[in-house]
């Protein structure tokens, strides 16, 4: 699942429950450059509890995203959600020939899968030496029902694409952070507990950082599909006109005051209740930095109101800052979609970033 097999253009695709997103990156002398981005909405049918229920229309929107983009990149890496899969580090000798460390994590893992290990995608990365330990090494093994791997696997093959990496989407986010926020933070806040949050259409990743280290993970079921719901029960939309409106406008001036601020101030609320989470389970570690992705970040003053209510401070979280353009990216399709939909790129960056393994 998560190794690379061969050095050719990766394309990070994100398949949410509200869209496909798509995202080529390339490496430059002075840091990576955007060669592809698309975006295509998915009906609100088409994934269901994380589960592909219509897979057609998603093999669709990634042929549409596809050609949108331009790019001739054809391996893709992809990602399962955090709740269908289970990730563990383990510690083992270092001395284990690889045959010996194949049947060790195979007999570790079966203490934490609750499934029979013939029905499981298992697989693992070698993270290091141990810490204070230089005999023992680290391994991240990540385990998720192989009927759930092959669905993901099957629509993308559909899509004309071919996957060559599943990755697990807190593992993703995990990418992004190291490789793209991390290096822009002082010393003093990466040592300290930084929050990653990727708010969707239906659920807010919680990742914290401490020390370089990524020490919590949490799903919460809370995104802006309840802004979406809002807009159509107040003012007669169906799902995708009001998707439209949050983004192009065109709804009534009552729509600031009725539906957009109490929004606003719901999700800071929800926020400050997620962290709370972390602070139960981490009470030592205090928080320096929120960093805010996923497609509610853009939403007007949600910043500044996560930081008055958290009283931390908040920022948001782009990943193409300081990443140069291609020609097809610097059109102005793609301009609007670096400047509006930035925040919700994150799991593509993240997967995008594999390239460079």
């Amino acid at each position: 699942m998560f190794r690379r097999t061969k050095k050719t253009p990766l394309l990070g695709l994100d398949i949410s429950s509200s869209s496909v997103k798509l995202l080529e990156l390339s490496q430059t002398a002075n840091g990576y450059r955007i060669e592809a981005i698309a975006i295509e909405p998915l009906s609100e049918r088409a994934i269901q509890d994380k589960d592909i229920v219509d897979p057609e229309s998603i093999a669709s929107a990634i042929r549409k995203a596809v050609k949108e983009s331009g790019t001739r990149a054809k391996q893709a890496c992809i990602a399962i959600p955090g709740s269908v899969s289970i990730s563990r580090v383990i510690t083992l000798p270092a001395d284990l020939s690889e045959a010996e460390l194949d049947m060790q994590i195979r007999i570790e893992a079966e203490q934490y899968v609750p499934h029979a290990m013939d029905d499981v995608s298992l697989d693992y990365d070698i993270l290091g030496s141990t810490a204070g330990n230089a005999e023992n090494i680290d391994i991240l093994i990540a385990a998720a029902r192989t009927e759930k791997v092959e669905a993901r696997q099957s629509v993308v093959d559909m899509g004309g694409l071919h996957v060559e990496i599943v990755d697990v989407e807190p593992f993703a986010l995990e990418n992004v952070y190291r490789q793209i926020f991390e290096p822009k933070l002082d010393k003093m806040q990466a040592d300290s507990g930084v929050v990653l949050l990727d708010i969707g259409a239906n659920n807010t990743a919680v990742n914290v950082f401490h020390q370089g280290n990524m020490i919590y993970t949490r799903d919460h079921p809370f995104g802006g599909r309840q802004h979406t719901e809002e807009i159509m029960r107040r003012y007669q939309l169906s799902y995708a006109e009001a998707g439209r409106a949050k983004h192009q406008g065109g709804l009534p001036e009552s729509y600031e005051t009725e539906v957009l601020l109490p929004f606003v101030e719901l999700v800071a609320q929800q926020v400050g209740r997620f962290l709370q989470f972390f602070y139960a389970a981490h009470p030592s570690i205090p928080l320096t930095r929120i960093l805010l992705g996923g497609g509610v970040a853009s939403l007007p003053d949600l910043s500044e109101r996560i930081a008055m209510n958290t009283g931390v401070e908040t920022q948001i979280a782009n990943p193409f800052v300081g990443m140069t353009r291609s020609a097809q990216v610097s059109g102005a399709a793609g301009s609007r979609m670096l400047n509006e939909d930035a925040t919700s790129m994150l799991i593509a960056c993240g997967l995008a970033l594999r390239s460079f393994d």
